[in-house]
């Protein structure tokens, strides 16, 4: 295994931030285009595959981590962009927490499919 140090944590915070900022883009020309209801929906729908897209690119050509230890960090810095900027920065409420289908649900997913694409890129990279 591959020492972790300060840059491999960097990077791997940078990927989650790519996904967040195209989940966030969703949102934005999601709601402009068709309102809030279908964005959730789209949103609740993208979220996972980009997620899966960023995490097979990460699992692709680094893989520093295990894929329990990525989706924990991706999720956690989607969580903390989300209470940061959306919440505190943006609408200013913590309201959108009282939404399964606008944030607990892409939480899952996400973790879900970051966890999968890692596991799956983990298990043929053995074989």
């Amino acid at each position: 295994m591959r020492e972790f140090g300060v840059r491999h944590a960097a990077v791997i915070v940078g990927f989650a931030l790519v996904g967040w900022c195209l989940c966030a883009a969703t949102m934005g020309i999601g709601i402009a285009a068709f309102g809030l209801q279908v964005a959730l929906v789209v949103h609740a729908v993208a979220a996972p595959v980009i997620f899966a897209a960023v995490s097979l690119l990460y699992f692709k050509h680094l893989g520093y981590t295990t894929p329990l230890t990525t989706a924990a960090v991706f999720l956690a810095v989607v969580v903390i962009m989300d209470v940061g900027v959306v919440s505190m920065l943006v609408q200013r409420s913590f309201e959108m927490f009282t939404s399964f289908l606008g944030t607990w649900l892409p939480f899952m997913l996400i973790f879900a499919s970051t966890y999968l694409v890692g596991a799956i890129a983990r298990s043929r990279r053995r074989n």
